[in-house]
């Protein structure tokens, strides 16, 4: 899929006109990087900005919409399209706001930095947030620097004097009252309709008022008679509004999130220099503390659930030998050649120049199963001669040369299945290369090693309890 987005977003107070002209603007130096090969459409829209997780309306939201055609040799890749474009756009002087959105297949990803600044006040908050991304400017492979802490629309705020409506006579419930009439109306009943409900609202009539002052010069009556100015009764107050008010744990949280560029830093690097900037201004602002997620808390969650699931299977493996060779030491001989395959999974990186990633891990896990079923095929071989009267050392010898082949043989035919997508042969899998390449590589480690470590194991175990046995 080969689009992305534009999403711009301007001052507070922008119009919708002003907003217009700068996404065209902005779609015109699109246009501009983009070669005629690869244009496939190129559209700005302006009142509304869609993102990943949620659209935001408003006069200040604008967006570019950038299609591009479908991938040939001679075509560059989306990343690329954005990065020669990206200096070229910044530069626009007007909006608030610049990232850029790359539309990718499946459901919607957390980005590689995502941090909530959690406090319980939004002056703090704001500033708190602002000294992040600065921290996150700082950083050369940080890109498209976001938050969610987005202005609403104008408002106004009437805050009643109570010392001028106690000097009226009036009741403060009954002047709130009013100025629900004015504005809103008042639901004095409700009804069925067709099964839905229906709501009866009051409200005063409505007129045409080109100003604040108009509004605030409108008469209330007084219970011993005459009018008062609602003026009299209201300070008002103009601003913005906060387009909405997010939590997270009880607390007042702004997200600030944000792109790297993954050829140059990974996502642990990011963040760990991030929290090595926060912790030198982490005492100037002492109401606000920061809690990480995004990929970071991603990585963490599997790497925990990874960990149970290896001791989980590394208990049933031995619960299964076990049961079945009936010896509780026999279990942890197999069990030996697991850290042998963990060296073939470290020299396989090594060779390659591979990250030890996410889905190398997964690979790890699957390993385990299968590098102990040469062990277990050597070690029944050896307690069946035991069992048939040989010693120990003739037992050794008879399993090592036995069952040689076979475990030879059990194993190139799994590496010979999984070769072509560890290497990538019919193209590259940047999921399942990384676990077949992790099996095939830890795998013929631990084949080779088993046929040495584990007739020395078994002798040396099964030996010195055969003398046990005989004292």
């Amino acid at each position: 899929m080969r689009t992305f987005y534009i999403n711009v977003e301007m001052p507070p107070g922008s119009t919708l006109q002003n907003t217009l002209d700068t996404v065209d603007a902005i779609a015109n130096k699109a246009l501009a990087h983009l070669n005629n090969n690869e244009t496939r459409a190129v559209s700005a829209t302006a009142g509304q900005m869609f993102t990943e997780v949620a659209p935001f309306f408003g006069d200040n939201y604008g967006q570019v919409f950038v299609s591009l055609n479908p991938k040939t040799d001679d075509m560059r890749n989306v990343s690329d399209v954005i990065e020669s474009m990206r200096a070229d756009v910044m530069a626009t002087a007007d909006p608030r706001l610049i990232t850029f959105f790359k539309l990718t297949k499946g459901p919607p990803v957390t980005k590689a930095v995502s941090i909530k600044v959690r406090g319980d006040n939004f002056v703090e908050l704001r500033a708190a947030t602002d000294a992040l991304r600065d921290i996150l400017t700082n950083i050369p492979e940080v890109m498209d620097i976001t938050d969610n802490d987005s202005p609403g629309k104008h408002e106004l705020k009437l805050q009643l004097d109570s010392d001028a409506v106690r000097r009226s006579g009036l009741n403060p419930a009954d002047v709130s009252n009013t100025i629900r009439l004015l504005f809103d109306g008042d639901v004095v009943a409700s009804m069925q309709y067709e099964s839905e409900r229906v709501e009866v609202r009051v409200q005063a009539k409505r007129t045409n008022l080109h100003s604040i002052d108009q509004l605030l010069e409108i008469p209330l009556t007084l219970p011993q008679g005459g009018e008062i100015m609602l003026g009299q009764l209201v300070t008002a107050e103009t601003g913005l509004s906060r387009s909405n008010i997010r939590h997270y744990n009880f607390r007042r949280a702004i997200t600030v999130e944000a792109d790297i560029d993954k050829q140059k830093i990974n996502t642990l690097q990011a963040n760990n220099r991030v929290m090595e900037g926060w912790e030198k201004i982490r005492l100037q602002h002492p109401n606000v503390d920061l809690d990480y997620s995004g990929e970071l808390a991603d990585i963490q969650e599997s790497l925990d659930s990874m960990l149970v699931l290896f001791l989980f299977g590394l208990g049933l493996i031995y619960l299964i030998i076990g049961t079945q060779f009936k010896s509780y030491w026999q279990p942890f001989m197999i069990l030996a050649t697991v850290p042998l395959a963990f060296t073939g999974v470290t020299f396989g990186l090594l060779t390659t120049g591979n990250p030890l990633s996410m889905f190398t891990m997964y690979g790890v896990i699957a390993l385990v199963g299968i590098a102990v079923n040469a062990a277990i095929v050597m070690i029944h071989a050896a307690n069946q001669r035991l069992k048939a009267g040989m010693s120990v050392l003739h037992a050794t010898i008879y399993a090592a040369r036995r069952r040689v082949v076979p475990v030879i043989i059990t194993s190139l035919t799994t590496i010979a299945g999984l070769f072509s997508l560890a290497v990538g042969l019919a193209g590259e899998s940047l999921i399942w290369g990384p676990v077949a390449s992790a099996i095939v590589w830890g795998l013929a480690f631990s084949t080779v090693l088993t046929l040495f470590v584990i007739p020395l194991l078994y002798r040396a175990f099964m030996r010195e309890s055969r003398s046990q046995d005989s004292g």
